[in-house]
């Protein structure tokens, strides 16, 4: 009796031997496949498919997939610290991330229940390819139909688009899963009705905070509600700037001004009356007094 527990045990340290010697090869596989980095672009060339990842993970599929996952992450990761300026997460159109698709495509390949590895293409992918986040999420809706979440992701892309005929029929499809929760129909209504409004946008990145699993994902939606707070802030600054200005016929001199109107507007200020962001940055003063603008070392995404 004593021999079956002994063979189980070697039949489990062989099936994880065999796992990591799996991702050891396809790694080396990999490397010894790309091209030499372009000292431009600091990015690689992938010549493995999604298909020839499945028939090299020799049946370890989820590693492989996290491989993948991880491999995406660090190579958003970097090309953003090489950028010459921030960029959001939503917004790296202008980067050149040709590779971030086949390696979320191979990802969500290998294991088609990875939701998390969707919901970045959801959120990643359209300024970058939008027929390809498209595509991603929609697979990721066939595999996992009852996943009521991505098709909020997907109602967020078309959304993104402006399409919100086709994000209101999303989110009606979306909310009648069992288990959806009642936001969702809301969603379908407001996109009918009011699918471009700033309060639209709010419930948006409130549900993508609220509901995203990825810390960075939530990062950038926290910080697009701080661009909404701000946006409207600057409107009613600037709403108090040319009132000022209606009546003397100048643009102020200082802050101490117009901080009674300020008082009156319920604009945050701090000690010496200038006007407050969000995040408790300064605004700054623009065309010599008559107009405001964040400032640059604001957290708030400026656009």
């Amino acid at each position: 009796m004593t021999d079956v527990p002994k063979r189980k045990t070697t039949s489990l340290l062989l099936v994880a031997v065999a796992g990591l010697i799996t991702a050891a090869s396809l790694t080396h596989w990999l490397d010894t496949h790309t091209s030499p980095p372009d000292p431009t672009l600091q990015e690689q060339e992938l010549y493995l498919s999604a298909g020839a990842a499945r028939r090299l993970s020799l049946g370890f599929n989820a590693l492989v997939a996290d491989w993948y996952w991880m491999r995406s992450l660090q190579y958003v990761g970097r090309t953003i610290l090489n950028a010459r300026e921030h960029v959001e997460l939503d917004d790296l159109g202008k980067l050149n991330l040709k590779l971030l698709s086949p390696m979320l495509d191979a990802a969500t390949a290998l294991d088609p229940e990875f939701i998390e590895a969707y919901e970045y293409a959801a959120i990643v992918l359209p300024p970058i390819d939008v027929n390809e986040a498209i595509r991603i999420t929609r697979k990721g809706i066939d595999a996992n139909p009852n996943a009521w979440r991505l098709y909020h992701q997907l109602g967020y892309i078309y959304w993104q688009q402006r399409d919100y005929a086709t994000a209101a029929r999303i989110y009606e499809q979306g909310a009648a899963i069992p288990g959806a929760p009642e936001w969702m129909k809301a969603m379908k209504a407001r996109m009918a009705v009011e699918g471009g409004s700033p309060a639209t946008a709010r419930e948006i990145y409130i549900r993508l905070y609220e509901q995203s699993g990825d810390q960075k994902i939530r990062d950038m939606a926290r910080r697009r509600l701080l661009q909404l707070d701000s946006s409207k802030e600057v409107e009613n600054i600037n709403k108090v700037l040319n009132a000022f200005r209606s009546r003397t016929g100048r643009c102020i001199n200082s802050w101490a001004e117009i901080t009674p109107a300020f008082r009156a507007g319920g604009i945050g200020m701090d000690a010496t009356g200038t006007p407050l962001d969000p995040t408790n940055m300064p605004y700054r003063l623009l065309d010599e007094g008559c107009s405001v603008e964040l400032a640059p070392q604001s957290e708030i995404p400026k656009r």
